[in-house]
């Protein structure tokens, strides 16, 4: 068994678990579900996930063994690289019936591993924990089994950090949707942010030259590592490039919009014909 196992987590498999949430029984106290994604080289990456209906005793569980393995098979169909990775469940820690549920997936897959994500928001945050079922006893005696803890983060595909950064509109704008940007004003909303970022380094600098902040020599090896990673151009160079870049931008915007206006005149054209 694989013991040095990590997790990365993709934003959409937390958006799911916290909507079906939402969405249980008024009797149910946590929601339980299978978690689908690919493990390689020790890492599990978790790329999606479904609801598993079912009922929790003081003494037994009873989940829906049949309708999670119709649900993997149908998924199996959309997504054939997604496999049965581990299993997940609400709430902010492991419960007496997670060794149970714990047991049907490790006939599904080896080595499962269990993410918890703390809906009841303890700590003012929604924790995500990962771990993994370690047998535990002695030879020749009484064996068990308990939670080990592993890492866990949260990775993400560029469409989902635009849709993350889009969504985080609505706590600062107080409202319930927001409208998305067009391709320049998202352009110049990332070069204001470089720039408020650049200023802070700039602060942050000349603040240390000055002796009023000690010096970081992580922060500083960071510093380095971003200079030498900017090619070295002069400024006719650069706005050459940046030009440029900015009217392959523009052709592929006016290209764009000349395929959705042909796409909408055939649409009315075709609708025309067959009245």
């Amino acid at each position: 068994m694989a013991y040095n196992l990590s997790v990365k987590v993709h934003p959409v498999v937390l958006f799911q678990i916290v909507d079906a949430y939402e969405r249980r029984n008024a009797d149910a106290h946590r929601v339980i579900g299978t978690l689908l994604g690919s493990v390689e080289k020790g890492v599990v990456e978790v790329t999606n996930c479904f609801c598993v209906p079912h009922k929790e005793y003081e003494e037994t569980v009873e989940a829906e063994i049949v309708y999670a393995k119709e649900m993997f098979e149908f998924n199996k169909r959309v997504n054939p690289q997604e496999n049965i990775v581990g299993w997940w469940a609400t709430g902010h820690e492991v419960t007496s019936h997670s060794s149970a549920i714990h047991d049907f997936y490790s006939r599904e897959c080896a080595n499962p591993i269990h993410l918890t994500l703390d809906t009841t928001l303890q700590g003012e945050r929604m924790g995500v924990k990962a771990y993994l079922n370690v047998p535990i006893g002695v030879p020749g005696g009484k064996v068990g089994c308990m939670f080990t803890p592993i890492s866990v983060d949260v990775i993400c595909y560029e469409p989902e950090v635009v849709g993350i950064q889009l969504a985080s509109k609505t706590a600062l704008a107080h409202k319930d949707t927001v409208e998305p940007m067009m391709d320049l004003a998202r352009i110049a909303e990332a070069t204001n942010k470089l720039s408020t970022l650049l200023d802070q380094v700039l602060a942050y600098v000349e603040e240390v030259l000055a002796g009023k902040v000690a010096p970081d020599n992580s922060v500083g090896r960071a510093l380095t590592d971003m200079i030498n990673s900017v090619p070295k151009m002069s400024p006719e160079e650069f706005d050459k490039m940046f030009n440029s870049n900015i009217k392959d931008l523009l052709m592929v915007m006016t290209l764009s919009q000349l395929v959705k206006t042909q796409l909408q005149l055939n649409e009315k054209l075709t609708l025309l014909t067959s009245l």
